[in-house]
């Protein structure tokens, strides 16, 4: 079965870095897309950032880039969220998403980001 597991969330100060990872199972992890996606207390989901099979190619959501990095390891079934000069508006639930040859979802539990001095 597909599993995914975030890890790396925490409590940490404005302007201080966190690494997020997403162990991976179940699934040709090599073969597919894997994106981050955020949710804030009280609001919707927000997609933060995906990476192509190979890792090439990345996007961001306007509001992370410069200061967040993803990247995958493929070897090690592990994605990975680079989270520099956190802000509070940061502080969100977040969740690793694959996505299969036919476009469906799958989702980890999420692991809690907070930003707050």
């Amino acid at each position: 079965e597909v599993q995914l597991v975030e890890s790396g969330g925490g409590l940490v100060q404005p302007g201080g870095s966190l690494t997020l990872s997403c162990a991976a199972s179940g699934f040709t992890f090599g073969s597919v897309d894997m994106s981050w996606v955020r949710q804030a207390p009280g609001k919707g989901p927000e997609w933060v950032s995906t990476i192509k099979p190979d890792g090439g190619d990345a996007s961001y959501t306007d509001s992370v880039k410069g200061r967040f990095t993803i990247s995958r390891d493929n070897a090690k079934n592990t994605l990975y969220l680079q989270m520099n000069a956190l802000k509070p508006e940061d502080t969100a639930v977040y969740y690793c998403n694959a996505k299969d040859s036919l476009r469906r979802d799958y989702w980890g539990q999420g692991t809690q980001v907070t930003v707050s001095s």
